[in-house]
């Protein structure tokens, strides 16, 4: 898939996306919610790939949320499938950063709040403004958020559409650090570099662990199949099982738990 809406780089093991809209604020559309899961996808499946920044264009804006087209019916054609990036975000088992580098509004706070760690520039900005533009996120943009400042801190950005700094953010537990904007893109893929370093499996497990209180049976789904039947297949229990039912026998038990 070719991309108009955003960037990606390759630094060894660590994926750079950039929304790459900043005469739009960034903003995210139709287009740009195809290429960001699309790219998303490639980033699970890719072996070589550890860990990803995601980040805006520009030194204004990091995303100030969606552009939404006329509805002319109620049709899934016209929904806006930012959704699917939100939890491909929360599902793939390598950790995404977010890089501020500048107002992160509606759903571009939603966006850097769903990934796993958030580092801001000095002059980023957060806000939640649905209630003042008619307009709302009932999902990740509030269970998430609540898990993340609190239920009243929430209901606050929520309910007052106040700004917050970045360092505003960094006291209520929004973000993780705030840097200097010209060091946002080397600390952003720094951190990014010391969690490849860690045990692929162990962090994937953790991410499983913690998306899968909000995400149902698709949660632990991805823990059981995607982690723990992964493991099986490769135990001579698994193999033993299988060749004794295509053999039409009884598995030997003392291949059992090895």
């Amino acid at each position: 898939m070719a991309y108009d809406d955003i960037l990606t780089t390759l630094d060894g093991p660590v994926l750079t996306i950039t929304l790459n809209r900043p005469d739009a604020g960034n903003k995210f559309r139709h287009q740009t919610c195809l290429e960001l899961f699309d790219a998303l996808q490639k980033f699970r499946l890719d072996p070589q790939l550890r860990a990803a920044v995601l980040t805006g264009a520009g030194e204004k804006f990091f995303c100030i949320g969606g552009e939404h087209d006329p509805i002319t019916s109620l049709d899934q054609s016209q929904v806006l499938p930012i959704i699917d990036v939100y939890q491909a975000i929360d599902t793939i088992s390598k950790p995404i950063i977010a890089a501020v580098n500048g107002f992160a509004v509606g759903g571009g706070n939603v966006l850097h709040t769903v990934c796993d760690l958030t580092i801001a520039a000095e002059n980023a900005v957060f806000r939640q403004v649905g209630p003042m533009v008619g307009s709302f996120d009932a999902g990740y943009g509030s269970w998430y958020l609540e898990d993340t400042i609190g239920r009243k801190r929430a209901k606050e950005m929520w309910y007052l559409n106040k700004k917050y700094s970045a360092e505003q953010a960094r006291e209520i537990g929004l973000v993780n650090e705030v840097v200097a904007p010209e060091e946002l893109q080397a600390r952003a893929a720094e951190v990014a570099r010391e969690i490849t370093t860690r045990s692929p499996l162990a962090i994937g497990g953790m991410k499983g662990a913690f998306s899968a209180r909000h995400n149902g049976v698709s949660g632990q789904a991805r823990m059981a199949h995607d982690q723990q039947l992964t493991l099986y297949l490769q135990t001579q229990e698994a193999h033993e099982v299988s060749a004794a039912f295509g053999e039409r026998r009884q598995p030997k038990p003392e291949s059992f738990w090895s």
